[in-house]
């Protein structure tokens, strides 16, 4: 019999005690979803220790949660956000220190085993209070279940003993894979890797937890850990620890070899990793309670960073976007069971792959043929097949999914589509014609939503007879992968529209942002600038490999020339056209862009651009493109230049789009350059950049770049305002 204890006065635990003495200790965070890591938590959590260490008659503990699918999901975000001091922060962690400590003690001074037994997301300071039981337990849920140290994403390390605990159980490579990586892992590969000693289904995990803390009674505590913690001397694992981890020339080789690879992956641009990486090697070479002080004390340096704060500031961002309906009036969004793709090339394919994989809704493909129709299909078995290698997906479950894609080559079977997505070629003619057709033959409540990237959606409206019910829906190539979906609203699109594309685009797994229409919207319109302005660095002498290399060094993830070839240089020149068009002399390209065009260069799919490629692998830097060009090609552009220019292209013409209405905050104006165009995420977005390196630095450089190069630089008019009333665009 359980019985429940009310002499503890606890606001986010329930305790009780079995007849047998052993504790189920379950973490309720009160007003909460979720659980996670508060001061208050730790001052409940610390009472109930205490209640552990004194009772003699509490024999063993299990350490649960009373939420549905939570564990414990790390530390309040909030709270670290309301932290002003590094000091402040590291007084909670000891805090925690201690918490864990103490419970880590429990058995081995006070004989009382601690079993956790996880449901749900256990993660950052979950793993960590983990990581203090002698056991864990971990449902096999899949889907739910998942285990990681994911603060370096934060721009921060474990902080409650994460960077000791987490190397000792399973290795120190697998142990700095998960910290400095911060990717979780899911209840089968932790059970393989050591992280937990058995996986159940959750419905026993209660029971089987309970029965393994009253067998671990008596027990010395290093054979408490479970048959999980048992080698093979033989095995790969076994051997590798043997060869680099328990001796000290092979540390030195392992931590050699894991800075190379993070520098490798951040440039030196995040201090987050590096700072692991010494917490966890002073653990490792002078002891545990060496490791506990430089966990602390590089967890005391990065609170407060610039790169902190940009990564929380996105983290609070994504999840209020999760909010947004995209829509200021309270206008309800309709349901949408059956989605229409006009076109089954890779956006199409794309598009109707996260519609089955991730939002489970029936899509109809329509292509010009049934070769179209077939490569259309074969692209959303790719991606399930894909699914189900990586295990997110079993094979029967992939083959149901395909169940929901079909494919034709005429208007049959759009009699009873919601919404209809067409992703054909970047053609105000072409789009026109098939808005027509679609309207033709679809019911009078579906939606018209265009892939174009660059042309205007009132342009496309024009044709429409429902042109309130016309909208942009802007998908990033590949579809499956690219985080972002950038939505497009007329000044006739309807707020239902709206709302029901937002929420469509949520249930795809995207995090979306909504704006106002115009040439190139948001993502198109500040990509052409910054692109524009590398054809001027060429035309001046710059390399390809010093342009690349600078923006790299910078924080993108490829170099904007590599971009180019990527998403092939025709599809920019026609861009560039639609955006000098629509803006004038500010976006003209030099004329020397033309002769790649004539050059037939079209980057990557047809092995001509900038660079060489070989069976479709990118190779060195094509030399003959400066002949092409008529430029040299010298490199003589010193790197702070081409960053300064280039950046400045990128983040003057974000403010512009703020400053003109077309982006509803500088919110969505930094997740959109983040998730989009791959902006670097350490530095916020370009409106959170302004914030951290100051207005008024940002307008005097651009005025000086004015001065050498003309008005392409001048400022927007909102950088001036804030320059001069020291305002920010992102509050805290």
């Amino acid at each position: 019999m359980t019985t429940l204890d009310h002499d503890l006065k606890l606001d986010h635990f329930q305790f009780s005690v079995d007849e047998e003495g052993v504790a189920t200790v379950l973490l309720d965070r009160q007003g909460e979803a979720m659980n996670t890591l508060s001061p208050e938590l730790a001052d409940d959590l610390g009472s109930i220790i205490e209640r552990c260490e004194t009772d003699d008659g509490i024999r063993a503990i299990v350490l649960g949660s009373a939420k549905p699918d939570n564990f414990l999901a790390g530390a309040d975000i909030r709270w670290l956000q309301t932290v002003d001091s590094a000091d402040t922060a590291v007084e909670m962690l000891a805090v925690a220190h201690e918490g864990f400590s103490r419970l880590e003690r429990l058995h081995r001074e006070h004989g009382k085993p601690v079993v956790a037994a996880i449901h749900g997301p256990c993660l950052g300071g979950g793993l960590e209070l983990a990581l203090a039981c002698g056991m864990r337990i971990a449902s096999n849920d899949e889907k739910a279940t998942q285990l990681g140290q994911p603060e370096i994403q934060l721009g921060i390390i474990p902080g409650a003993g994460g960077t000791q605990r987490l190397p000792r159980l399973i290795g120190v490579a697998a142990g700095l894979d998960l910290i400095l990586t911060g990717r979780s892992v899911r209840p089968r590969s932790a059970r393989k890797m050591g992280l937990v000693d058995e996986i159940v289904p959750r419905e026993l995990l209660m029971d089987v937890a309970r029965r393994r803390a009253l067998e671990a009674i008596g027990a010395e505590p290093e054979e408490a850990g479970g048959f999980a913690k048992v080698k093979s001397w033989l095995s790969p694992s076994h051997l590798q620890q043997l060869a680099l981890e328990d001796n000290a020339m092979g540390r030195r080789v392992l931590f050699s070899k894991a800075e190379e690879k993070m520098l490798e992956q951040t440039k030196g641009n995040y201090p987050a990793p590096a700072a692991a990486l010494r917490a966890v090697r002073v653990g490792i070479e002078q002891g545990i309670e060496a490791g506990y002080v430089a966990e602390l004390e590089e967890f005391r340096g990065l609170i407060t960073s610039p790169e902190a704060e940009a990564l929380r500031s996105i983290f609070f961002a994504t999840q209020e976007l999760k909010r947004d309906r995209g829509v200021d009036s309270d206008a309800p969004e309709r349901a949408v069971a059956k989605i229409g793709i006009i076109g089954g090339g890779l956006m199409g394919g794309g598009i109707a792959a996260v519609n089955t994989t991730r939002a489970r809704t029936s899509s109809r493909i329509k292509e010009v043929d049934h070769d179209g129709a077939g490569r259309g299909l074969a692209y959303v078995r790719k991606v399930l097949d894909g699914q189900v290698k990586r295990r997110r997906m079993k094979p029967h479950q992939a083959d149901r999914a395909m169940q929901l894609v079909t494919a034709t080559t005429d208007y049959r079977g759009f009699a009873d589509v919601d919404l209809v997505i067409e992703a054909v070629f970047e053609d105000l003619d072409l789009k026109q014609s098939v808005l027509r057709d679609v309207e033709a033959a679809t019911p009078e409540h579906a939606i018209f939503a265009s892939n174009t990237s660059s042309i205007p959606i009132t342009d496309i409206a024009a044709a429409a007879s429902r042109p309130d019910q016309v909208i942009g829906m802007h998908y990033f190539s590949p579809v499956e992968k690219m985080p972002l979906l950038e939505i497009i609203v007329t000044e006739d699109t309807a707020d239902w529209v709206t709302a029901t594309c937002v929420a469509v685009g949520k249930a795809q797994g995207k995090t979306v942002i909504v704006v106002n229409d115009g040439t190139g919207f948001y993502t198109t319109r500040i990509l052409a600038p910054y692109a524009g302005e590398v054809m001027h660095l060429l035309a001046e002498g710059a390399s390809v490999e010093s342009i690349d290399n600078a923006m790299v060094s910078w924080g993108f993830p490829v170099g904007p020339i590599t971009l180019s070839d990527e998403v092939g240089i025709d599809v920019g020149a026609k861009i560039a056209k639609i955006m000098e068009q629509a803006f004038g002399e500010r976006m003209q390209a030099p004329a020397q862009f033309t002769n790649l065009i004539d050059d037939d260069r079209k980057g990557r799919k047809n092995g001509r651009g900038f660079y060489t490629y070989e069976d479709g692998k990118k190779g060195d830097v094509d030399t003959s493109v400066y002949a092409v060009l008529g430029v040299s090609g010298s490199g003589d552009v010193a790197e702070a230049e081409i960053q300064d220019r280039l950046a400045l292209q990128f983040i003057n013409e974000a403010a512009r789009c703020l400053e003109e209405g077309i982006l509803r905050s500088a919110r969505d104006g930094d997740i959109g350059a983040i998730m989009g165009l791959g902006f670097p995420p350490f530095r916020g977005g370009p409106f959170m950049y302004v914030d951290q390196v100051g207005a008024d630095t940002v307008v005097a450089r651009m005025r000086e770049l004015e001065d050498a190069h003309g008005a392409r630089f001048a400022p927007a008019q909102i950088l001036v305002d804030a320059a001069e009333n020291g305002t920010k665009f992102r509050a805290k």
